[in-house]
């Protein structure tokens, strides 16, 4: 679904706390410490020098295979740069599950009591990467300041289908049909636009894995009748892949930065 890029880091040394692992890497030239939460692991990206606020971080996902990867250096090496810290955690191919919704809302605990993070993060949701911070967003939107998807999954049924998503909620497909609404991000935005939490999609036109009219664009439609502040930047012609047209797009770190859009910005 989304390239495999290596991400090469070489361990320096390791460390033991509790009962969460940690050793130390290196990656966009920031000190990575990964973790564990449970049998799951995860990462911290730490700045040189953090921002002297409310130490802000952002959350990626999905940390699968060697994500994030060098296609996300550009953004995340700006946000780094500007004393922000960058976490994620590896829930596996959960499908935003409500057992994935549980590791993340540990993995939330855990960074923000550890490292003394703002207690809302800021989402960063590429690919099915939408699916889990959505879900877990939804149970959770005082803990959310702003949210940036690269073209995101929305909709389970648009990826990765029922059939398949069904085994990671421990349902059979007609199971979760019945109870979509409970689990489908693109049912579960009201929390969100109650909390006013801003959105902004990047999104190509031709994507055929993951559709722009099933996700972004439906989003868009319900978040705004919903009284939510979102925009959506389509990328005319592009489809599902690592490209500068999404990954270097300064709008998406302008948002994560300020943590939503300017009052004019929404005219």
């Amino acid at each position: 679904m989304m390239c495999r890029l290596a991400c090469v880091v070489g361990v320096s040394f390791i460390l033991l706390a509790g009962r969460h692992g940690l050793t130390a890497d290196e990656q966009y030239g920031a000190k990575r410490t990964n973790i564990e939460i449970g049998k799951h692991k995860g990462f911290v990206l730490q700045p040189s020098k953090a921002a002297e606020s409310a130490r802000p971080w952002v959350w990626y996902a999905p940390t699968i295979g060697s994500h994030p990867n060098k296609g996300n250096e550009w953004v995340l090496r700006k946000l780094l740069d500007q004393g922000f810290y960058v976490c994620g955690v590896n829930v596996g191919e959960s499908y935003g599950s409500p057992a994935g919704r549980k590791i993340y809302s540990e993995f939330h605990q855990h960074v923000v009591r550890e490292y003394k993070l703002e207690s809302k993060a800021r989402l960063v949701a590429q690919s099915r990467g939408g699916l889990m911070l959505y879900n877990w967003a939804a149970e959770n939107p005082d803990k959310v300041r702003c949210i940036v998807g690269i073209y995101p999954v929305c909709d389970l049924r648009s990826y990765p289908g029922l059939n398949k998503a069904a085994g990671a909620y421990g349902m059979t497909p007609a199971e979760l049909e019945k109870q979509l609404a409970q689990h489908n991000p693109i049912d579960r935005l009201e929390p969100l636009a109650k909390a006013g939490v801003p959105i902004l999609h990047i999104h190509g036109s031709a994507d055929a894995v993951v559709p722009l009219e099933k996700n972004s664009q439906i989003v868009l439609d319900r978040y705004t009748a919903l009284g939510g502040k979102m925009k959506l930047i389509i990328v005319p012609g592009k489809g599902h892949a690592e490209i500068p047209e999404y990954f270097q797009e300064p709008r998406l770190v302008q948002i994560l930065l300020d943590g939503g859009f300017p009052k004019a910005s929404l005219r």
